[in-house]
């Protein structure tokens, strides 16, 4: 399985996880040092390694959800949430704390090791966030971490990565971030509906706005009605003047794509009353060739993501001989999440949110991810 959301250099590495002692807080309390944990060693797999093993010294630590190693079978099994070090900035960083974060299908492909090495765990989860920053400023954070000296569209960068893939990720009570991936959040969204737009948002406006071509009035099939990307994509597109159409596994998730603005809503792999000018695509194996075929002759399909596996059956015959157009999408860009940002602010248009848990709960939410129990994004709050 293939993410919209990969982003990684192999090149490059993280340094080593630490694990927080039980007797620590024992150590601490009551002095000045009540809010840090005595820190001893490396931790893999959530292995305390104890100070007789390894020299301590004292770090401040913070609730993270994370993993330490990788379980391509049963990602479950090795998310953590916990204790985790304080991130630390370095020079044109920042740090943020954070309030709201969204998960995405990447946490749970990080989970399994896809994108992500076990040489860089452990690794914080969380792609998107909404917080204040170091000035008392409320700011939704751009993931996609680009080289210093990148200039233009920051997803073209060959070594770009986003957060949790390189750098410590966002699903925590703090994370450092490049200062420049910082935006104004405006006091019209909530922080969890600013945490939505960075990843599954972003990515369904670029999608939409950037990538297709497709202009408002034209009918475009979106793919999967209740995941975030095609939730954002139902949204935006109404509001945008476009014929929304969506498939979905069950009677409930095609309803709840109806309320939120689709014009009509089908079975999965149903035939469609007519052609469609625009497939928007995150599902992969499992949809494609019904994608290809709701298609008019010269329509396009734009690709984000594949959820369902990355190798399905290209039928060629079908793409050259009615000259369709197939097109890659990934993330989106600072100016176009500032964009869609604005949109929500004129359009009053606003995510579309499952639930919201507490950070302490997140096992709760990728249960409810991983079983496809989804209408809308899942928010974890601090």
């Amino acid at each position: 399985m293939h993410s919209a959301f990969q982003f990684f250099d192999p090149a490059q590495q993280t340094p080593f996880g630490v694990a927080v002692h039980p007797l620590a807080d024992a150590d601490t309390a009551g002095s000045d040092l009540a809010q840090q944990r005595i820190v001893c060693g490396r931790a893999r797999s959530g292995r305390v390694v104890s100070p007789a093993d390894r020299p301590c010294h004292s770090v401040r630590t913070m609730l993270a959800a994370f993993v330490s190693t990788p379980a391509p079978k049963d990602p479950l099994s090795v998310l953590e949430v916990g204790e985790r070090p304080e991130p630390e900035a370095p020079e044109g960083w920042t740090t943020i704390q954070v309030k709201a974060v969204s998960l995405n299908h990447h946490d749970l492909f990080s989970l399994q090791g896809i994108g992500l090495p076990a040489e860089r765990m452990p690794m914080i989860l969380g792609t998107d966030a909404a917080g204040i920053d170091e000035d008392g400023n409320e700011v939704v954070v751009h993931g996609v971490v680009s080289t210093p000296d990148w200039m233009g569209d920051e997803t073209l960068d060959p070594k770009r990565s986003l957060l949790s893939e390189v750098h410590q990720g966002s699903m925590a009570e703090k994370v450092a971030v490049p200062r420049r991936n910082l935006l104004p959040k405006p006091a019209e969204l909530s922080f969890a509906e600013a945490a939505c737009l960075p990843t599954a948002w972003l990515t369904a406006y670029r999608m939409l706005f950037v990538k297709s071509g497709l202009r408002p009035g034209q009918t475009v099939l979106v793919q999967g009605a209740s995941g975030g990307v095609a939730t954002a994509l139902v949204v935006l597109g109404r509001a945008a003047g476009y014929r929304m159409w969506v498939t979905g596994r069950s009677e409930e998730k095609r309803a709840a794509a109806l309320a939120l603005g689709a014009e009509q809503a089908f079975e999965s792999g149903a035939r469609l009353p007519e052609r469609v000018d625009g497939v928007m695509e995150t599902v992969g194996e499992a949809t494609w060739s019904h994608s290809i075929k709701s298609l008019k002759p010269g329509g396009v399909l734009v690709t984000s993501g594949a959820t369902t596996g990355f190798n399905p059956g290209a039928e060629l015959n079908r793409v050259f001989f009615t000259q369709l157009s197939v097109i890659g999408s990934t993330m989106g860009t600072k100016s176009e999440l500032e964009a869609l940002i604005q949109m929500c602010r004129v359009a009053g248009v606003r995510p579309q949110i499952d639930v919201e848990l507490p950070l302490a709960q997140a096992r709760e939410g990728f249960q409810r991810m991983l079983e496809g129990r989804t209408n809308g994004k899942i928010v974890f709050t601090l």
